[in-house]
């Protein structure tokens, strides 16, 4: 079969990708592993940047749904040290530049302003090959294959496209995140419940460190965040919540009990998020009829940018595609010449905590 334009991966940056392309009227097909749009959870809030994320959504042409999925009251934030005490907080005045949606809300309105059909679930890429002059063919875990004209990966961190164009792999990046929930937090977990506030929270000390965040309702999203190595976390059983909620909590030992409760009085298993990253910068040559996006392109520990970023890219380069209809490699290089010092110019995960902090604190003193 032949496409025209082939995004592997439903993520926000291949869907806002393939969206912007038929705001265009530029046909797209989006190749994704997983067997629906409900076939896992799709994660907790996201904050959408005005100068990224929310502009990847007006080329989209879908801010008013966007609007209407915001939670408002959310970008309310709370810094305490250790003991509790509280050293900034600072409400939701509704004049902020970073409303809080639910990721797989932000992701069904995507997948509802496509054609139908544009999605085609449960097809896992097992090998992608270069067929010369800049054509490349797509195999699928059932043997289908898809031979394209341009190739978009959009497939995150592990990404089967990106060894057309690069030799780089993740490594890891020294912290991983354990995450856990508490649902039902008011009237079940106050005390965590009124250390969290209205939107999120923040416990900054170094190398252990507390971030949660009230989501839809009265549920409390938690993340710990130990700068170990992966043989650290290896040695925790996982698959005995109790034990490794009792071995995180040990971590955390005479910190305020309203905090250590965020780990200790979980509703679901600890969850081990380990954070990866591509070398700093990461770029390659022009190769033709292939291109990456997202994770896939510039992959980063957490830090409040990859999905507003990867939702960018996938605008943009629609966007390029558009301005150079007869010409798909100036699009590309067009895209990868904004990309490439865009993405490199994102601070690490340490200095984006930093720089957070340190715009709070200089909000809150003025």
């Amino acid at each position: 079969m032949h496409t025209p334009v082939t995004i592997i991966g439903a993520g926000l940056g291949g869907l806002t990708l393939a969206r912007v392309l038929h705001v265009h009227g530029i046909p797209a097909t989006v190749y994704e592993a997983e067997s629906s749009p409900s076939a896992r959870a799709q994660g907790g809030l996201l904050d959408i940047h005005d100068y990224n994320g929310q502009l990847a959504l007006k080329a989209a042409g879908l801010m008013d749904e966007f609007h209407a999925i915001v939670l408002e009251g959310r970008e309310a934030t709370r810094v305490l040290d250790r003991n509790g005490t509280v050293l900034l907080d600072k409400p939701d005045d509704g004049k902020g530049g970073r409303p809080e949606v639910q990721r797989g809300e932000l992701r069904q309105i995507l997948i509802d302003s496509l054609p139908a059909g544009t999605v085609r679930w449960g097809h896992k890429v097992t090998d992608v090959r270069s067929l010369g002059g800049g054509r490349h063919e797509v195999t699928f875990a059932d043997g289908a294959t898809v031979d394209t004209a341009l190739l978009v990966g959009a497939d995150g961190a592990w990404s089967r496209v990106r060894p057309l164009l690069s030799a780089a792999t993740p490594e890891y990046a020294g912290t991983s995140m354990v995450e856990t929930y508490l649902f039902d937090a008011d009237t079940r977990h106050p005390a965590a419940a009124k250390a969290v506030g209205g939107g999120m929270l923040i416990v900054p000390v170094q190398g252990r460190e507390i971030f949660a965040h009230r989501e839809s309702g009265d549920t409390l999203h938690t993340y710990v965040a130990l700068n170990e190595p992966l043989e650290w976390f290896a040695d925790i059983d996982f698959t005995d919540p109790a034990a490794a909620r009792a071995r995180m909590a040990r971590e955390f030992e005479g910190w305020a009990p309203e905090l250590t409760a965020l780990i200790t009085d979980g509703d679901t298993a600890p969850l081990l998020r380990p954070q990866y990253t591509l070398p700093s910068g990461h770029r390659w040559d022009r190769v033709p009829g292939v291109t990456l996006l997202g994770d896939a392109a510039h992959l980063g520990p957490s830090n409040g940018e990859g999905a507003n970023l990867a939702m960018l890219d996938g605008a943009e380069l629609a966007e390029a595609l558009a301005a150079h209809p007869d010409d798909t490699e100036a699009a590309l290089t067009a895209y990868e010449r904004v990309m490439f010092p865009r993405s490199a110019e994102v601070v690490t995960f340490e200095g984006a905590e930093e720089g957070l902090l340190a715009m709070l604190m200089e909000e809150q003193a003025r």
